[in-house]
């Protein structure tokens, strides 16, 4: 999982319980306040100390240690006249902070980190909100919670699907919808009438519909009538959709209206699962592969649909305060000239690029799923790779895009971490 890889990135720095911290002696210490000390009679207060130094202030907290710039310190205050605690916005214009600004004075009691600049406004800090809200506390961190999977692990799991009535009236059953889907990256809800208008009634439940080149509702059938293999009988390899819009759609809705004939199941594999991997076993490939900037292009003139869409972006895209993966770009149908990079890089991105391929391709990564009508998928499109085997007859899919933002916004409302 992210958390026991972010426990191991960041063990060297976490886990040196021998640290020294270079603490001045009390002669030494500029005179302007005495820094806390613990107090016995609260043990449940995690020590605090600090030192001043000529840009920033230390701060250790706990077993959290602080480095706080002066500016970044004035611009964050929290006071009446610097934040709106109703609209949870910045009052201080902060090009009007001095560069240069040093506290006059600093004090730090149990809780609360005081500080006293030239002009004699008054900042304070909770200093549980410094440890959150801190580079360094933001390091200790996963941005969003995850279960990694393979298709052994998800069938263990035993995920339930949600009932469509349960999802559309009642937030218990939208929020284990949403439980399920922010875990996994994907998530399924039973009983939906098989039309794509109650599919539609479904996606708006918890995201505004992007609409796309595609429209705003897709809905498709094996006629080559759109410029993609999508819109034929043939097996799809594993990809992510939209690799070629600057920002990838964030999650897509499936819904199978109807299969007259054979074939057809889904694949679904947890690209997160398989980047993992190569982390474990080639940090290197795992560098490369968030570095290397890549251009994905769709170039479309079939009927009356003419489009040119151009997307770029490394196949990894991570937080780089916690190397944590947010985002993952991989079609190898779409993928456009790379030109964007130096030979002898491009030579290593390849190993590194078959190294997460032969990941993905793994059997026991593979998920394979029947999609009967009445079944809705919904799909984590920056996370879970999708894909599809031939097929025979007639099958009428339906579906849509869903933006991120929105899906998050529902599930943090929620109370979900997101």
């Amino acid at each position: 999982m992210w958390c026991q890889r972010l426990t191991w990135l960041l063990r060297g720095w976490h886990g040196s319980t021998g640290h020294r911290w270079p603490w001045l002696s009390r002669a030494s210490r500029p005179v302007l306040a005495a820094p806390a000390r613990c107090h016995p009679t609260a043990p449940a207060s995690p020590c605090c100390a600090w030192q001043l130094h000529q840009d920033h202030l230390e701060l250790r907290y706990g077993s959290t240690v602080m480095r706080l710039d002066f500016v970044w310190l004035r611009d964050h205050c929290r006071s009446a006249s610097c934040y709106n605690a109703k609209t949870n916005q910045r009052s201080l214009d902060t090009a009007s902070v001095d560069l240069a600004i040093r506290p006059q004075a600093v004090r730090v009691d149990e809780s609360t980190l005081f500080l006293t600049w030239p002009d004699g406004h008054v900042t304070r800090y909770g200093l549980e909100w410094l440890a959150r809200n801190s580079y360094e506390g933001q390091k200790q961190q996963v941005m969003h919670p995850r279960i990694l999977w393979n298709a052994e692990i998800y069938r263990q799991a035993q995920v339930p699907s949600v009932d469509c009535r349960s999802f559309l009236e009642t937030d218990e059953g939208l929020k284990e919808f949403l439980q399920n889907f922010l875990l996994y990256g994907i998530a399924f809800v039973e009983n939906v009438t098989p039309t794509k208008e109650d599919t539609e009634i479904l996606a708006e439940r918890i995201s505004i519909i992007r609409e796309t080149i595609y429209g705003r509702m897709w809905y498709f059938t094996s006629d080559f009538s759109r410029g993609d293999t999508a819109y034929t009988k043939l097996a799809l390899d594993r990809h992510t959709d939209t690799t070629y819009f600057q920002e990838p759609c964030g999650i897509q809705v499936f819904h199978c209206l109807k299969h007259e004939g054979t074939g057809g199941r889904t694949l679904l594999v947890d690209g997160f699962h398989a980047a993992e991997q190569v982390l474990r076993r080639s940090p290197e490939h795992f560098e490369l592969l968030a570095k290397v900037p890549l251009k994905h292009e769709y170039v479309e003139n079939v009927g009356g649909c003419h489009n040119h869409m151009i997307g770029v972006g490394p196949v990894l895209n991570v937080y780089p305060w916690n190397n944590e993966l947010y985002l993952i770009r991989y079609n190898n149908y779409d993928r456009a000239v790379i030109n964007t990079v130096p030979h002898d890089v491009v030579h290593r991105w390849y190993h590194a690029h078959r190294a997460l391929t032969a990941e993905l391709r793994r059997p026991d990564n593979e998920l394979w799923v029947k999609l009967k009508p009445g079944k809705a998928l919904f799909v984590d499109n920056w996370r879970v790779l999708h894909g599809r085997e031939a097929f025979t007859g007639y099958r009428q899919l339906c579906g849509c895009y869903l933006t991120r933002d929105d899906v998050l916004n529902t599930a943090r409302l929620l109370g979900l971490q997101a």
